[in-house]
């Protein structure tokens, strides 16, 4: 240890005495470069050379480094360092000089993961917001529309979504001129995941949704749980899930309210099949802890064809089943909206 200690505080000493020199990289081939240490990451380090110009250096090829200014080392074990590098004693170390309180110290070479790493972007906000409009006029005067909103936001750590639909639908009698609804409902979703690993996530969620159609004057669910993220790239992304949720629900030509805990169960995928069009998909599973036969399940399902650089139309259905739904009403909505959206 002492050895190592005399040997970093002399090559300390010896760049502190000598002329600036800028960075100088010893290879293992036994060249020496000077220039300066731009950035190393994915095991290759840019270096600028004072002869050669930009430079790119596998990592092993690499015997020793110094600097004459302060760069920020990151190891394998978390350990990180913004200080000047001196050349360590033996090949394949560096070492920092004694300042303050800190000691003179050596690293292993092979342990750096990064140099002067890029600055981590920072989270913005992704995602699509869509619209439709129909209406027919002549022998039956109908009038359709619908709005969509999908946005997220995802940091290192933590993922944070929301989602909105509605749709409104009338329908004019010709011999009456009544006119009558024929669809009037809307639902939001928002959750929260953080990431306690690169793949494993906790995550928290809340849906609210109405159907005056359906009878439905309201249903909340509040959930949470565990999540595992098993593929996240620019062209496909699959996620489960499994938890627990409080669901409420009441009904329009009812009394009283129904209040349930229900296990959680869930999937996300989202697939990029061509260059322009993507396909989108989530099922969530709410049976009744106390009576698995009464359960609440719902899905949607989306194709999104991009048109230009950030328009599409789009195409989504949502099904839902509620096991015991308002009396008088059917257990299975199925919804249709085509529109056309802005992603951004």
């Amino acid at each position: 240890m002492r050895y190592v200690c005399l040997s970093v505080v002399l090559s300390g000493l010896w760049q502190c005495c000598s002329p600036a020199f800028g960075d100088v990289m010893f290879l293992t081939n036994g060249d020496r470069l000077t220039g300066k240490i731009k950035q190393l990451t994915d095991g290759k380090l840019v270096f600028e050379s004072d002869v050669g110009g930009e430079l790119n250096i596998d990592l092993s090829k690499i015997r020793t480094f110094s600097s004459d200014a302060p760069i920020e080392v990151h190891f394998s074990d978390g350990t990180l360092i913004k200080q000047a590098i001196v050349s360590g004693a033996a090949p394949g170390r560096i070492g920092i000089r004694a300042t303050g309180t800190l000691t003179a110290q050596e690293f292993d070479l092979t342990k750096i993961t990064s140099i002067n790493p890029p600055a981590k972007p920072t989270p913005k906000w992704h995602g699509a917001v869509s619209a439709g409009f129909s209406a027919t006029q002549g022998n039956t005067s109908t009038e359709r529309q619908n709005v969509s909103v999908d946005t997220s936001r995802r940091s290192e750590n933590d993922r944070i979504t929301v989602k909105a639909d509605y749709a409104l639908g009338k329908q004019e009698d010709p011999d009456t001129g009544e006119e009558k609804t024929t669809e009037d409902w809307w639902r939001t979703r928002l959750k929260y995941d953080y990431f306690v690993s690169k793949k494993l996530y906790v995550y928290g969620d809340s849906r609210y949704e109405k159907d005056s159609v359906a009878e439905l004057d309201r249903r909340m669910l509040v959930g949470g749980g565990g999540g595992y993220q098993w593929i996240e790239s620019d062209d496909m992304s699959f996620s489960t899930e499994a938890g627990l949720a409080s669901l409420y629900e009441r009904f329009d030509n009812q009394t009283g309210s129904n209040t349930e805990v229900s296990v959680q169960l869930g999937y996300h995928f989202d697939k990029k099949l061509y260059k322009a069009l993507t396909f989108i998909n989530d099922l969530t599973y709410y049976p009744s802890i106390g009576d698995f036969t009464d359960y609440y399940l719902t899905s949607t399902a989306e194709l999104r064809a991009s048109f230009l650089k950030s328009m599409f139309a789009n195409f989504k259905v949502i099904f839902d089943y509620d096991a015991t739904p308002a009396e008088g009403a059917g257990n299975t909505d199925v919804k249709y909206m085509l529109g056309v959206g802005w992603s951004f």
